[in-house]
């Protein structure tokens, strides 16, 4: 690290548009809080950005000094990447604009906006791309790990939904990357996480949705999980690409349509998500209700906006949090057996396992089409432990690791690189699966020094050259 005087950081501070904050400083600590309250670190210098010169500044700075660069977003990453020890942190929240030319159903997209910024604007024109499932997500985190959510049987990825980024990259360039300009970066981009520069703006293409939707959650007493659980696995099979229904094992929200002696139970809930006409959705998910005797539903019309914040109050910042997650192409009987065992056992009362799925039309491009690889993945299962107090880690910790252990015999192998923590490094080539050394490649063309390297890391193969 070079010697970073006061009249070298105030230099520095002079070129930005964007505040620059140390310790200190009003805002320091609240501009380094993120979502997962285990992450507490301290960069030596924030810089809050205002625009894409800010981002090129910073990244020329770090790179001079040969500081640690971390990205923040919408801060949400469970590894707690945005956010480094002693090094640069550059803050994108500032940068939250979302433009949509309702006619070509396009969105421009800054970094710092998250689904909740971005639902605003494209609802407003009835339009919406595939996202996640929290409204307190970054759009930009999401998107470079692949990103899925309730529209994705039906349109997709993300990064399938991705039409060009613009992308500050290691030599502090702002560069335009899609499918004709820098293609194999727009290729890596698309999966592969900030390895390869710091997106200040995403163009999505955007598709009819709403503003009404059919969605809702349907509540199972957990002694009928098996039977829940295997005609729920045999039901996707026959699934329209428009219907999305995931499954949540965990105990009872103080939800009002639930008897009041059913909170805090252990549950299974499927969470249901129909874009289409409300009547064919009625009659698509009727069969649902048969699985076993329900203890309460809330299914209906609502608007689209308003099922993407369903599960917000469920993921509020400042709890403790620790992820371990697998893919899987099927779910056999031992598969389910095994969640059924691990979910009774759940260590904290905000602990949950939950079955995304996927599959549709997300499993219809080529595995090299774009970074990210897993078109067999039909569910993403988050082993999503949560909890209050410091002093539970070790206990809340170990219970993830082990069912995740005991859960890997029934998996695909690969895994979400956006659900992996802090320390998984050694699942990097799971992540990215048959499009690692291509991504190796990319990466030694754009960062060789791997500057940005405070990420779920693709190291560059120095003596591969570019």
């Amino acid at each position: 690290m070079a010697n970073l005087t006061r009249e070298v950081l105030d230099k520095f501070k002079s070129t930005l548009r964007g505040q620059m904050l140390q310790a200190g400083d009003d805002g320091y600590d609240a501009a380094r809080s993120i979502w997962n309250a285990m992450v507490d670190r301290h960069p030596l210098v924030i810089v809050r950005c205002a625009g894409a010169a800010d981002v090129m500044a910073a990244v020329d700075f770090a790179r001079q000094n040969a500081l640690l660069l971390a990205v923040r977003g919408g801060g949400h990453n469970i590894a707690g990447n945005a956010v480094c020890d002693g090094g640069l942190m550059l803050d994108m929240s500032l940068m939250k604009s979302v433009q949509i030319a309702p006619t070509a159903r396009r969105a421009y997209v800054e970094a710092g906006a998250t689904l909740r910024d971005f639902d605003h604007e494209a609802q407003a024109f009835g339009l919406a791309t595939p996202l996640g499932i929290n409204s307190t997500t970054g759009v930009a985190g999401l998107t470079l790990g692949g990103g899925f959510g309730w529209l994705s049987r039906l349109y997709g990825l993300s990064v399938d939904n991705l039409i060009a980024v613009e992308i500050v990259t290691a030599d502090g360039q702002l560069v335009r990357a899609n499918a004709l300009s820098h293609p194999d970066l727009f290729w890596a981009v698309r999966g592969g996480g900030g390895n390869f520069g710091v997106v200040t703006m995403f163009e999505f293409t955007l598709h009819p949705v709403g503003p009404q939707v059919l969605a809702g959650l349907i509540v199972f007493p957990y002694a009928q999980a098996k039977q829940v659980l295997t005609q729920y696995r045999d039901f996707v099979d026959s699934m329209p690409d428009q219907l999305s229904v995931w499954a949540v094992l965990r105990q009872a929200p103080p939800l009002p349509f639930l008897p009041p002696e059913v909170h805090g139970q252990n549950v299974v809930v499927l969470a249901l998500f129909y874009p289409g006409q409300i009547d064919d959705g009625m009659r698509l998910i009727a069969p649902l209700r048969s699985f076993g005797d329900a203890l309460g539903e809330h299914i209906g019309p609502m608007p689209y906006k308003a099922w993407q914040q369903a599960f917000d109050p469920l993921l509020t910042p400042g709890a403790r949090n620790y992820w371990k997650s697998h893919n899987f192409s099927k779910l056999n009987d031992a598969a389910i057996d095994t969640v059924i065992r691990y979910a009774g056992d759940l260590p904290s009362p905000q602990c949950e396992i939950f079955l995304g799925l996927i599959g549709g039309q997300a499993s219809r491009a080529a595995p090299d089409a774009t970074a990210y690889p897993h078109r067999d993945a039909l569910y993403a299962m988050n082993v999503h432990t949560r909890w209050s107090e410091p002093a539970e880690d070790d206990k809340c910790i170990d219970w993830a690791r082990k069912f995740f252990n005991a859960s890997a015999p029934f998996a695909s192998g690969s895994v979400y690189v956006n659900f992996l923590t802090q320390d998984e490094a050694g699942r990097i080539g799971a992540a990215y699966g048959p499009n690692y050394q291509r991504l190796v490649q990319v990466k030694n063309k754009y960062d060789p020094g791997n500057l940005f390297r405070h990420n779920q890391n693709i190291l560059p193969n120095l003596d591969a050259g570019a």
